[in-house]
Parts: C-alpha cells; sequence; structure tokens
C-alpha cells in the first residue's frame, strides 16, 4: 500500500515529511478508492525494509492519526510480522480530539474535519496528502485545546506479542502466506440500536457499500471489535451475529478458518473481504436514498 509521515513540533509545525509505496505482498483492496494496482505496487519495497526509515521518524514521538486505533494497529501487526517492535508509545486520535473540543462536524471523516478548518484536501486517500491535511487539520485544534486548558486524549499503545504466517486460503490465488495474529479478547454485548434502513441486498465485489447492508464479522480483528462495529453503525450499516441468507458481506481476516459464520457464508454464497478493505469501503458508503 503505502505510507507517509509528516514530523510536526509541539506546536504542529511541519519538521518533515516523508512518503513511500508499500508492497502488501496481497490483493491491494479497493484500488479504485485508493488507487494502488497490483501493477504499481509490483517494485514497491517490502515493509521490512522500510520499516527502520519509518521506525526513526516514529521514535520518541506521538502517533497522530484520524481514527489512530485502525492506524496503530496496522502499524502493530506490520511491526510484529517483521520481528520488530513498533517505536511507538503513545497515540493521540484526531477524531477523539474532535469530541473533546465539541467540534459541530456533520460526521467523523477526515474530509468535514479539514471542512471545518478550511483545509483544501487536494488527492483524497493518497497517503501524502492525507498526512498533508490532518497536520493542517491537527494544528487549530491543537491551539484550541490549549487556549481551553484541555488534557490531550493520549492513549497507550501495546506491540502484538504473538505473530504467526499461516498458509494462504486456496481461493487467494498468488499469495504465499497471509499473515494473522492471535490475539485473546473479551467483550461483553452490547445492545445495538436497530438500523433504519432496509437491506439492500448483497454487496456486489468493485462496487460501494450501501446503508442498510447487514455485515457479519468473523475472528480475530486488528482495530477492536467494539471500535470496528461502532464505525460500521455510524455509517447506518446493520452489524449482524450471524450469517444468513439475507447477509450482506462477511468481514474476515481468515477466510479459510472452520468458524460457523464463514462455512455459512460458503454455502450461502456471501461474499467476503477482510478488514483492510472493508476500513476503506467505510469511506464510502452510499446513502440509502441514492440505492433507489
Amino acid at each position: 500500500m503505502s505510507a507517509a509521515v509528516y514530523q510536526l513540533d509541539a506546536r504542529g509545525r511541519v519538521e518533515d515529511r516523508w512518503y513511500t509505496l508499500v508492497n502488501p505482498q496481497r490483493d491491494p483492496g479497493p484500488v479504485w478508492i485508493h488507487g494502488l494496482t497490483t501493477e504499481v505496487l509490483a517494485d514497491a519495497p517490502l515493509f521490512p525494509e522500510i520499516a527502520d526509515d519509518l521506525a526513526k521518524r516514529l521514535d520518541g514521538r506521538v502517533l497522530v492519526a484520524h481514527n489512530a486505533a485502525f492506524d496503530w494497529s496496522m502499524l502493530a501487526r506490520e511491526y510484529a510480522r517483521a520481528k520488530v517492535t513498533a517505536p511507538v508509545r503513545q497515540r493521540l486520535c484526531t477524531i477523539a480530539l474532535s469530541k473533546e473540543l465539541g467540534l459541530p462536524l456533520p460526521n467523523h471523516k477526515l474530509e468535514s474535519l479539514a471542512a471545518h478548518y478550511g483545509v483544501v484536501q487536494q488527492r483524497a486517500h493518497h497517503a501524502l496528502d492525507d498526512a498533508r491535511v490532518l497536520a493542517e487539520a491537527f494544528r487549530p485544534s491543537l491551539r484550541l485545546a490549549a487556549e481551553a486548558g484541555l488534557r490531550l486524549p493520549l492513549l497507550a499503545c501495546q506491540p502484538l506479542t504473538e505473530w504467526s504466517d499461516a498458509p494462504a486460503p486456496t481461493q487467494s490465488a498468488g499469495i504465499g502466506y497471509q499473515p494473522s495474529y492471535r490475539a485473546a479478547t473479551w467483550r461483553t454485548s452490547r445492545k445495538r440500536p436497530a438500523c433504519p434502513y432496509p437491506n439492500p441486498g448483497r454487496y456486489k465485489e468493485g462496487e460501494q457499500l450501501i446503508q442498510g447492508m447487514r455485515v457479519a464479522i468473523s475472528g480475530d480483528t486488528s482495530v477492536d471489535r467494539e471500535l470496528l462495529e461502532d464505525r460500521a453503525i455510524d455509517a447506518g450499516l446493520h452489524i449482524a451475529s450471524s450469517v444468513s441468507r439475507l447477509t450482506s458481506l462477511l468481514v474476515t481476516n481468515d477466510p479459510g478458518s472452520p468458524t460457523s459464520k464463514t462455512a455459512k457464508a460458503r454455502s450461502f454464497g456471501t461474499p467476503v473481504i477482510d478488514e483492510a478493505a472493508f476500513m476503506q469501503l467505510l469511506l464510502h458508503v452510499v446513502p440509502a436514498q441514492q440505492s433507489k
């Protein structure tokens, strides 16, 4: 995929910037969103080849990102896969900061935060421009927090300690190994609000998600499961606890696992995508009224 870093000083001023493509060694996901095709990424360096350069830019700094839990989880997984400890100890999510500041945003998308501060996006979903936009939007947020005496919502980053390279499932043609991690999780069940939109049917590969689609999630996720579900619900999707003939999509990082959800998805012909592709699709969910 790609990675970009803007280094800021304590006042939010830019000290340095850095960008590189990264060969993910798997299908690049929703190309129509980020524009990074398999051909574009073929000659890009692998993550272990850029890990040191990235680490030098992150070491001793706070990781600031829009939905920082997702960015941190992806970094943690890649560093664990490379058998190196990620040099990040704290992260700050600009979504959480926006909430703390009470900014009047219509939603939690980066473009909404950028528009609030008059920051112009030049290449949305391009890592370097997204990093620039975030840096420019973070600066006034940082100033507002300082003026209000607001304590920044910093969270600790815990590196992954367990990693395994499991053989890729047979349907992942051309991929020798598919990375996966194992992390024990426990969470209480929460009563979800009913989805206000009708189910428009199954997700179609190459298209966008539509509000009302029923989404089931199976197996471990890099992003905290509740956060992932909350983002889907905020986007207007229905989170289903099981897979049925009405399920629009199954999200799993291990489609070859013998779980009841994956087995039912195969028997019903339910579309299956991984978490990274799902996170990209969440950025552009089509409103229900436009699906008619």
